[in-house]
């Protein structure tokens, strides 16, 4: 494998490094919207404080992709990268590999954090990694378009939402042929994981596996949801949406070619670009529900661990400190839409003057719905895939609804049965 010198996006030099007393970390950072800018930015930054040298890991797109590149350098303790960017059902699979942060981070520091976030992040008592951002599942939406088709709120139901979306869809298509109804994640990936989640638990479906580890997604409602969501394919959604991850969306509403959008808050700050076509005309609102059901946005977000590997291990704890510290996540709350993981942030009027719902939506962020990692440990990616697997089929008419939550449930108590 290359080493990650060789994969350099961002040195910084110091007159401390010629003296022998600067170190060099190397930072594993997204690339989703304006994720690589920011996290470049707050390490440069740390680096003119510290007079130390950082370099940035430049991680695939996909989740998936990057837990594979991760597996690989932690399997074979790999030194090259010092602090991971882990999402949140990662530290039950790979906390093995990092540094027990309880006794280097100061509780006073650690008492700022959300504390199911601080959790999330704790397996079997050791603080695998500290809260960067936090995420939850949003619905776009045009606002200008939403007034101009006569409706005056977003949609509450899923219901709701295909009505609405085939209307205002049919309308723009006099003008713009490829105009979308509604666009989400639909290739078969972990954010199709996260949409699925939600459709199946605002449905009252459940959460795949419950809190207990009992396998629950047979059951006509998950079957339910699941139909509901392969009927808006080729009706409010493109074909393709069955190709599409975070970015693909995104790009379409933000070229002005959707009335609604899945996806997460980072969406936000793009949408608001000085070269997008929608600036202005955005708004954001809880997910839809299901019949009889309530509004459910999957719980995302992305975690600062240190390796155990690292042969700068001081510095990479600072680095991680510093990162996710109040001033940092204020300025990448304001620059970049990233929900911070500090409750105190949610009360500051710059950062809700950026970003207008973080307020208003407040509660969607603190009671997201949990993919189920944590009873399924270190099994979570073989279910995750699965899930997305089987909801993938349903999507793309392979199979129906029942038919496919009915083995999606015999395969996942195959692997229960590897132990979980």
């Amino acid at each position: 494998m290359k080493k990650v010198a060789a994969i350099l996006g961002l040195t910084t030099a110091l007159a401390a490094a010629s003296q022998g007393s600067a170190v060099t970390v190397t930072l594993a950072c997204g690339t989703v919207g304006q994720e690589l800018q920011l996290c470049k930015d707050g390490a440069a930054r740390w680096a003119k404080k510290t007079g130390n040298e950082v370099k940035i890991f430049e991680s695939p797109n996909l989740t998936n992709d990057r837990l594979g590149l991760y597996q690989q350098q932690l399997a074979a303790r790999s030194s090259d990268i010092d602090v991971y960017q882990l999402d949140i059902v990662w530290p039950g699979l790979l906390g093995q590999h990092f540094v027990d942060l309880k006794s280097k981070v100061p509780q006073s520091e650690q008492n700022g954090f959300f504390k199911g976030i601080l959790d999330a992040n704790t397996v079997n008592g050791k603080l695998v990694s500290l809260p960067w951002f936090t995420d939850a599942g949003l619905l776009f939406y045009r606002t200008d378009l939403l007034k101009k088709y006569g409706y005056s709120a977003p949609p509450k139901t899923w219901a709701e939402l295909a009505t609405m979306a085939k209307k205002v869809q049919d309308g723009e298509q006099k003008t713009n042929k490829t105009f979308a109804g509604y666009v989400w994640q639909g290739k078969n990936y972990e954010g199709l994981t996260c949409d699925a989640l939600e459709w199946v638990s605002s449905f009252g479906g459940g959460t795949i596996v419950d809190s207990t580890g009992k396998v629950t997604i047979n059951n006509s409602k998950a079957a339910a949801a699941l139909d509901a969501a392969a009927s808006w394919v080729r009706n409010v959604s493109p074909q393709g949406v069955t190709t599409y991850d975070e970015e693909a969306a995104r790009g379409i509403f933000q070229s002005g070619n959707a009335m609604f959008m899945r996806n997460w808050p980072y969406a936000w700050a793009n949408g608001q670009s000085d070269d997008s076509k929608v600036k202005g005309k955005i708004g954001a609102a809880p997910l839809p529900a299901g019949p009889g059901g309530k509004p459910a946005a999957t719980l995302g977000g992305w975690n600062l661990g240190v390796s155990m590997y690292s042969k700068n291990q001081a510095a990479a704890i600072d680095l991680v400190r510093y990162l996710t510290s109040p001033t940092e996540q204020k300025i990448r709350a304001i620059e970049g839409s990233y929900n911070p993981t500090l409750p105190a942030l949610y009360k500051d009027s710059a950062v809700l003057k950026a970003n207008p719902f973080f307020g208003s939506l407040y509660g969607v962020f603190t009671s997201a719905v949990a993919r189920p990692s944590g009873p399924t440990k270190d099994k979570y990616n073989q279910v995750s895939q699965a899930f997305s697997g089987a909801v993938s089929d349903v999507l793309t008419g392979k199979s129906k609804g029942q038919a496919a939550v009915a083995k999606l449930s015999t395969d996942l108590a195959r692997i229960k049965g590897r132990g979980w």
